[in-house]
Formats: C-alpha cells, structure tokens, sequence
C-alpha cells in the first residue's frame, strides 16, 4: 500500500526529522500535538496539526486511544511513532492494526519478544548469541544465591524497559536488599512490572550497538555505533563505526546481530545492543530496541541513507531494495546530545523560553533540532534540545569538526550541556578513542571546580 499520509505521533527534533523524510517523498505530514506543543516548530513544519490533549503525556502522547483516533480524525494512512512514547507500545501497534491503520514498525510480536528483557533474551541464545551469565530472580533471597553463583558484582535490570530505571548496581551481599527493593519498585513506576532479573557486571564494559534493517525476511546490518558515553546509563555522545574496536569483534557482532534479526523475521529498523568487555574482549547481548534509535543521524551519514525513508517503505511492503553488498561505509560521524539541563548544578532540567539560538553550519555538519529563537521548553518532556551530528573523512577530521561546531553552538535562555560537551571533545582519553561506560562518569569527577561554577 503507497502511504500518503502519516501521524507523527511525538514531538521535538524527532518530529522534525520525519517531516523531512515525508516532504521529500511527497508524503503529507500530520502532526499529533499536546497543548504544550501547538505553537512549536514541528507544528509550523508539518502540512497539518491536530491537538491531542493535556501537556502531560499520560494525557496526550501515552495515550493510545487518542492517538489512533487523531490518525482516523485526520485519514491518516499510517503513525509514525518516533523514539521514546508509544515508539515500542504493543498496544498501538496491535490497536493500528485493529484500525486499519499501517505501524511504522515492527509487528506487535516483535515488539512483545524484545520489550520483554527476559523473553528477549531467550530468544538471543536460541539465534546462537552470547549473554551474560544470570537470569530471573522473585525474592531477595533468589537474588543473592544467583549472585554468588555467577560472582560478584551484579547488575538488577528490570524486566519491563530500559533507560537505567530499575537498575541497580550491587557490588556486594550488604546492598542486595536494599537494591532489590529499589530496583522492584522503581520497575514497577516506570513499567508496570516489577519483576527483576540479575546479570554479571562488566567493569571494563563498552556499549556497541549494531543497526539493522529487514523487510520481515532479508536481514541487513548498516554497521556499528559506539554510545559508550553515558551518565546514569543514559547516552550523551555517540559515535560510528566504534572506534579502536578488535576488526575480529565488529565482525563477529555484526553477524550476531544479523542472525537475531533473522531468527525474529524481523522488519523495519532495529537496533541489537552488546556489551564489549575489554579486558576478556568478549562481548554479550544486552537487548533490542525495535525502533528509530536516537543516535540514527551517524549510521545515516557514514552510510549515505535515510533511515525514516527505509521504514516507510518497509511498513508500505516493499522487499528491501539493498543488498549487504551495497552498504559501504564512508568516514566517521559523532552526535552530541544537546540538552536543556544545568550540568554544572548535578544536570538540573532547564526549561523556560530560548531567548537566542544559533548553530554551526558548514560541511560535515548536521543539526537536529525543534528550537529557535522564543521557542518554548516545556517542563514535561524529554530535555533534548538538538542533535549535533558531523562527519569526516576520519575520525580525527570529525573531531577537529566538532569542536568547531560546539564553539559556533549558541543557546540562550536555558542551560545547556553544549560546554561540557566541548570539554569532552577536547579531553585526550576521548581523542583517543574507545573509552568505557564508567569513563565519563571520571571524567566529570576530575573536573576543576571552576569548571563547574
């Protein structure tokens, strides 16, 4: 079925971006909007707005109902649900089909096997993945038997999300209960579900992430991404391909995550997650996002695709019109995430009104964004205000880049993180390349108190 008319169904750069993609191929754009929203760029984008609701999103955009009836209301042929939200809510995609309406994205099985964390990783060891040694747990009691078994120090993931809620670091028996009950209820409020399941910690543990593409039976691998950077196991920076990577692991991960792709059938954009350890040089399958990844624009320039355009056509039913052999990689691309928060203050949220905004521009250099002068930055949502995303030839060109972008990156009326990012950027540790989860948070430790204000 030609698709010619789509539901975004979110809001912010991500809005921005699909907008793009439809415009360009002569799809006309619909944009779901809360009340917060009606004013915003992405609604003055769009070819069409239709208001769902109340600024919070329990009342707007995490509620399934209205926005499959704004995607009736507005004869949409489709709902384009971003990241974040409803992006991997069985319940919508098994509602559009109810309706009529095409998901772009995976089934609502898909959606099922890899939100779930456990049934997710049941299914990577029966497409012959490596997962880390754990498993299930009910009780406090459950929890410290399994990690004296698989040893000291473990990680309590909650079953239902990701994100970092409901997970807890426990390095040794004193903390297990205190943990376990912390994880099980914070699970519980982000989720839904409170059940928890143990996995072996990684000290020296990088996060590689691999970006597939299928048609429901071609399976197609667009390389790697380093998102090793990251504060309370939220990503700040991420890089592709990963750099400083043994040629042998890429490999082999690429052909991991090909071969879960294809256990699944899987369709649309995904994106399998392992982590790297270093000092063994193994690496383990963390889970599947089964949808648009924020970090998308630095597998799309280092490629030369359109990610958005690849799953539109995918949900339209076209086979895939690539073969593994015509994806070839070009240069380097990093992405900064950047964000209305006052990193200098223990990274308080920022919001209020953009009282100037001015961003580098030039070869190379892409920005994502939903904000302009006296643009409006809600309290209730995420705090991403753009994506800064350049390329090279190297990485050593893309870094030279980016600094030069963050030093033209101008935003006034909010705290931003765009300084601390530049202090990133020029750090030596990060020049070097391939830098572990626990980096940055040393990183921050070790900054001169005048740096913090």
């Amino acid at each position: 079925m030609t698709i010619r008319r789509i539901l975004i169904a979110n809001r912010g750069e991500i809005a921005v971006r699909i907008i793009r993609t439809c415009r360009a191929h002569g799809i006309e754009s619909v944009l779901a909007a809360s009340k917060a929203d009606i004013g915003s760029v992405p609604a003055r984008l769009a070819d069409r707005t239709v208001c769902i609701g109340d600024a919070r999103p329990l009342r707007s955009y995490l509620d399934v109902s209205v926005i499959v009836a704004a995607a009736k209301e507005a004869g949409a042929d489709a709902i384009h649900p971003g990241y974040g939200f409803l992006s991997e809510n069985a319940a919508l995609a098994r509602a559009c089909a109810e309706a009529g309406i095409i998901f772009i994205g995976p089934t609502v099985k898909q959606i099922e096997d890899m939100g779930d964390k456990l049934s997710a990783r049941s299914h990577a060891v029966a497409a012959g993945l490596p997962v880390l040694p754990g498993g299930p747990v009910a009780s406090v009691v459950e929890a410290m038997a399994l990690a004296t078994e698989i040893g000291w120090p473990v990680l309590i993931k909650a079953v239902g999300g990701g994100g970092g809620r409901g997970m807890k670091l426990v390095r040794e028996p004193a903390e297990m209960e205190a943990a376990v009950h912390l994880a099980t209820a914070e699970a519980a409020a982000a989720f839904g579900d409170s059940r928890v399941y143990v996995e072996r910690f990684v000290a020296s543990g990088r996060h590689i992430e691999v970006q597939l593409l299928g048609d429901g039976e071609t399976v197609l691998h667009l390389g790697d991404r380093d998102c090793s950077i990251q504060r309370r196991y939220q990503k700040l920076l991420e890089e592709a391909p990963a750099p400083n990577l043994p040629e042998a692991s890429r490999q082999a991960m690429y052909a991991a995550a090909v071969a879960l792709g294809r256990h699944l059938g899987y369709r649309g954009l995904g994106t399998v997650e392992f982590l790297f350890d270093r000092d063994r040089e193994e690496f383990y399958f963390l889970e599947m996002n089964a949808r648009i990844q924020v970090e998308h624009p630095v597998t799309e320039a280092i490629t030369r695709t359109d990610l958005v355009a690849h799953q539109i056509a995918v949900a339209e039913g076209w086979p895939l019109r690539l073969r593994q052999s015509d994806i070839a990689f070009d240069g380097h691309a990093i992405e900064c995430r950047i964000n209305a928060e006052d990193w200098r203050h223990d990274f308080r949220p920022s919001p209020g009104r953009i009282a100037a905004a001015a961003f580098a521009a030039g070869p190379g250099i892409r920005v994502d964004t939903h904000i302009e002068s006296d643009a409006a930055v809600p309290p209730f949502y995420d705090s991403l205000l753009a994506k800064l995303i350049v390329h090279g030839a190297d990485r050593a060109q893309a870094l030279e880049r980016l600094r030069a972008a963050l030093a033209c990156c101008r935003i006034e009326g909010v705290a931003t993180n765009a300084g601390l990012h530049a202090l990133l950027a020029a750090h030596p540790d990060f020049v070097a390349g391939g830098v572990d989860t626990a980096w940055f948070p040393k990183f921050l430790a070790a900054l001169p108190e005048a740096a913090h204000g």
